[in-house]
């Protein structure tokens, strides 16, 4: 990676806007990527500049500034290097990682081969988190990382809003009296979280029935593996190798509060019209709220 480019996100939006516009738009939030099991993840919200699974890098994650990987499959993790790489490439600024804290010493390891052949800097701030741990990503978002259940070590994440809301007995005073108050001292707010984003990385469908995992369930958009969609599979086949079949989450329909889903992680084995088939045959009550990425299948 020898000489520096110019940002592509600083490009003309001539040739991108005379292309068509892929991705979804829910609850308000764009949604970008692929997934597809056993091949690549990468889901992209990209008004929140963020990532979850780096699959084979996409294009447009780089320009992403936060990234969450689940676990260190090979379909979630592969691009990471090639995302850190083009965006000091770029030059832009060092993105944020954030993995499972039970690899972090691997994922270090890695980047040291990769300087070691590459001659990259290969800059970053890499971020080790534990079920149940929070960081703050900026003053209006934090994430929490929740548990899942895989064939190996994993985790899903939740994106937080944080609002911080005028106390009740100060509203109507005038700027100049509110002033006064948080001059002295006066704590005159209170804050507000809520889960936004859920993010689940490949899972069985334990983590639905986990009691530790009800903002998941209520998060605004909750992203979930749906690896297996119809009989051509059954559950049993789906929880040997850590996975979740859409019957599960039928069967459990009424523990979702979301108010929208999207599930991810469609087998290869499936045809685009087989997926689509399988969510439009969903109970009403999920099928108002239940989008399929099946961007590249």
């Amino acid at each position: 990676m020898e000489t520096k480019k110019e940002n592509p996100e600083k490009k003309s939006s001539s040739s991108s806007s005379s292309k068509k516009k892929k991705g979804l738009e829910i609850e308000g939030y764009p949604v970008e990527g692929l997934s597809i099991g056993g091949q690549e993840t990468c889901v992209i919200f990209p008004s929140l500049k963020m990532a979850f699974d780096i699959g084979r890098c996409p294009q447009r994650a780089i320009s992403q500034e936060f990234l969450f990987i689940s676990h260190g499959h090979m379909d979630h993790i592969g691009g990471l290097p090639m995302y850190v790489a083009t965006r000091g490439l770029y030059n832009m600024k060092p993105p944020t990682v954030i993995v499972p804290k039970s690899i972090k010493e691997n994922v270090e390891k890695l980047f040291e081969v990769h300087r070691a052949m590459d001659h990259s800097e290969l800059k970053h701030n890499l971020i080790g988190l534990d079920v149940g741990e929070e960081l703050q990503l900026r003053k209006d978002l934090k994430v929490r990382a929740f548990r899942t259940c895989h064939v190996i070590a994993s985790q899903g994440y939740i994106v937080y809003s944080v609002k911080q809301k005028l106390k009740q007995e100060y509203v109507g005073l005038s700027g100049n009296e509110i002033k006064s108050l948080k001059l002295s001292g006066v704590e005159i707010t209170y804050t507000i979280t809520s889960p936004e984003i859920a993010f689940t990385g490949d899972t069985t469908s334990d983590f639905i029935i986990d009691p530790n995992n009800s903002d998941v369930l209520r998060a605004r958009i909750l992203v979930m593996e749906s690896t297996f969609v119809n009989d051509s599979m059954t559950v049993e086949h789906a929880r040997d190798y850590g996975h979740t079949h859409l019957s599960e989450i039928v069967s459990h329909a009424d523990r979702f509060e979301n108010k929208a889903i999207l599930l991810i992680h469609f087998s290869a084995r499936y045809e685009r019209d087989e997926i689509q088939a399988a969510v439009l045959a969903l109970p009403p009550s999920l099928a108002s709220r239940v989008f399929a990425l099946t961007e590249g299948i």
